[in-house]
């Protein structure tokens, strides 16, 4: 094993930022509800109302649009509760697949992207009258994949339905520019831990207008949209990270080389090498490959030995691998089981993926 363990498995969750540790320990020690009156709560409330700006910043809205809840999961079952009908896509987190019962899928084709045809033929078959009650689904940029979505034309297709259009942007936030403000997108939901904050903070973006009452009952926190005391530790932290991570977006653009240059050099090198949605837009950090006949446990405990730490698909569920839904969506059959993901990070190298390159082509010797 190496002395110093890499570390690329950033889509699950990230090292913290010193901003954000810096930012959470000045917030501990004094007693701090943001809803009292006095001075500590005062203090608490600059805090939280201060962290809203950093957020709301690099998520291009209005402080006022920035609810914060406990996290991604949290905000995605949050917006889900407003509505009788959603239509998502079959490539969503299980936070938005298994979050509302009266949920109708659409298909994706072989990379991963939403088949709009599809979309818009479900749309086509809702009544005027179930249109306010309606929600679309549909996540920015995948989790295991990385592959992004056309979402101006899926907002263009809600607007013009009059239906309003929900989207987990957990991956993307950070890693791309987002102007919420002047997308036409109504919620949007956001994690602290993905860009190097805390873990148990998230966001809703909630465009004015936008129907959001809270699941919780007995608090008027986050202006009635989210009932109990904040998270204040949490929240600064995420304000914290958020702050810092305001110049990530050209690191993001420079490791798509690097990530590039690496699934080149498995693909050159090695026979019976997959990667899931490369003809397709993705986010420069993540990698989805397949190498035959090894499967994807044995190789994520393999490069773990070897001191790379990298995942099979999603850490939001039981810790055991899988195969992918979001694979065997887009059509990879068998080939699903021995996927592994890769994901860089804020503080990923070049050097890292080069690393990466050594130790995947040793574990897997198949000559080209």
């Amino acid at each position: 094993m190496r002395k110093t363990p890499i570390y690329l498995d950033n889509n699950a969750t990230t090292p913290l930022r010193a901003a954000a540790i810096t930012a959470m320990q000045d917030a501990m020690g004094p007693p701090a509800n943001p809803s009292s009156v006095h001075g500590f709560g005062r203090n608490a409330r600059l805090v939280v109302e201060t962290s809203r700006s950093a957020v709301a910043m690099l998520a291009g809205c209005r402080a006022a649009d920035v609810v914060f809840t406990s996290g991604g999961t949290e905000a995605n079952n949050l917006v889900m509760a407003q509505y009788d009908h959603v239509i998502t896509s079959a490539i969503e987190h299980d936070s938005v697949r298994h979050a509302h019962q009266n949920c109708h899928q659409i298909a994706v084709d072989e990379n991963g992207i939403v088949d709009l045809d599809m979309l818009a033929t479900a749309i086509a078959g809702i009544d005027d009258a179930a249109k306010p009650r309606t929600l679309i689904s549909i996540m920015a940029a995948n989790n295991e994949t990385g592959v992004i979505q056309p979402m101006d034309e899926i907002a263009t297709m809600a607007e013009s339905a009059n239906i309003a259009l929900h989207s987990d942007m957990v991956q993307i936030f950070g890693k791309r520019h987002i102007n919420f403000a002047a997308s036409k997108v109504s919620y949007a939901s956001l994690s602290a831990h993905k860009i190097g904050g805390p873990s148990g903070v998230g966001a809703l973006l909630v465009r004015p207008g936008c129907r959001l009452s809270s699941l919780l009952r007995g608090g008027g926190q986050e202006q009635g949209r989210r009932a109990g005391t904040e998270n204040l530790v949490g929240i600064a932290g995420f304000g914290g990270a958020a702050d810092d991570a305001f110049g990530d977006i050209g690191h993001y653009q420079t490791m798509a080389k690097w990530r590039d240059d690496f699934e080149s050099r498995m693909l050159d090198q090695r026979s019976g090498i997959a990667v899931f949605g490369r003809d397709a837009p993705r986010l420069g950090n993540t990698s989805c490959i397949a190498a035959s006949g090894k499967a994807a446990e044995t190789m994520v405990m393999a490069f773990d030995i070897a001191g790379v730490a990298i995942s099979a698909g999603s850490a939001c569920s039981s810790g055991k691998v899988k195969p992918s839904h979001v694979l065997e969506s887009m059509g990879a059959g068998p080939r699903a089981g021995e996927a592994i993901r890769i994901s860089g990070g804020w503080a990923t190298t070049k050097s890292d993926f080069e690393t990466l390159a050594d130790v995947f082509l040793q574990l897997y010797k198949q000559p080209a």
